[in-house]
């Protein structure tokens, strides 16, 4: 009878609502596992375009210091030499809220590994027709081996290396594809710096990394990192850089304001 009633117990539990509820988790859970990726890049991307709209007058004005002398690159192309213009690489274009920044006639290739920023992309660079930009090239930074050796006068990364897998791989890559003399412009939020004045700021960067919510939320974003000793090591011949605070009043970026800027020279 004992095992009568065993067998009684275990076709009522495979029967019961609880047991095809638990069915119907773990099916939406693989569901989710297969699908979050696509869907986390489809936000992410929504959701930098929506505050990439907000044309931030102040941290437009920070961008615009720290391109103030790519108009003095000359370049390595003797037929973009006679035009007076350059070829730009763009890593993790984004939106490609840096279009304004560019001299007209700027030659721009572009990498970035979410598809999803395409119509966004798209519908920016129409606003820069003296721009010549090229269609988004779907990889990574540490996998754009497609773009030629010594084949570009600048690199632009912003707000970019907080989100890569291999930063070494990636400055190789930089050096890799930049001309003899070329630069790499760059604009990154960094881990706070300031320990004694804001380190509260840093608990929660650190807290926020470590858990991994703040880098699934956003695409891989890292709040704790700081790549100015990676660059300084990279091989550049020459680095200028600063760390300061970006200038953003709102909320949701004041993680984010300890920052790092320069420019370093193959």
């Amino acid at each position: 009878m004992g095992d009568d009633s065993d067998e009684t117990s275990g076709e009522s539990w495979f029967s019961s609502t609880a047991f095809k509820l638990l069915v119907l988790l773990c099916v939406l859970f693989l569901i989710l596992k297969k699908l979050w990726p696509d869907f986390r890049r489809r936000y992410f991307a929504a959701f930098l375009s929506s505050f990439d709209e907000g044309n931030d007058a102040k941290k437009e004005e920070m961008k615009k210091d720290i391109f103030s002398t790519i108009n003095t690159v000359t370049s390595h192309d003797p037929e973009l030499r006679k035009q007076k213009a350059i070829k730009i690489l763009e890593i993790g274009v984004g939106t490609g809220t840096n279009f304004a920044h560019y001299p007209d006639g700027t030659r721009l290739v572009v990498v970035d590994p979410n598809p999803h920023f395409k119509s966004y992309y798209d519908a920016n660079r129409q606003k820069f027709p003296k721009i010549h930009s090229e269609e988004i090239i779907l990889t990574t930074g540490e996998k754009m081996d497609m773009v030629k050796d010594n084949s570009v006068d600048v690199v632009v990364t912003t707000q970019v290396l907080c989100t890569v897998e291999d930063l070494t791989k990636v400055l190789q890559q930089i050096l890799r594809v930049l001309a003899p003399g070329g630069r790499f412009y760059f604009f990154e939020h960094i881990a706070e710096f300031d320990t004694e004045r804001h380190g509260t700021r840093r608990k929660i960067q650190e807290i926020l990394t470590w858990t991994g919510i703040w880098p699934l939320l956003l695409d891989g974003c890292m709040l704790n990192r700081d790549m100015l000793t990676d660059i300084q090591k990279a091989g550049f011949s020459k680095v200028q850089a600063q760390r300061f605070y970006s200038p953003t009043d709102h909320i949701v970026f004041q993680l984010v304001k300890p920052s790092l800027k320069g420019v370093a020279e193959k």
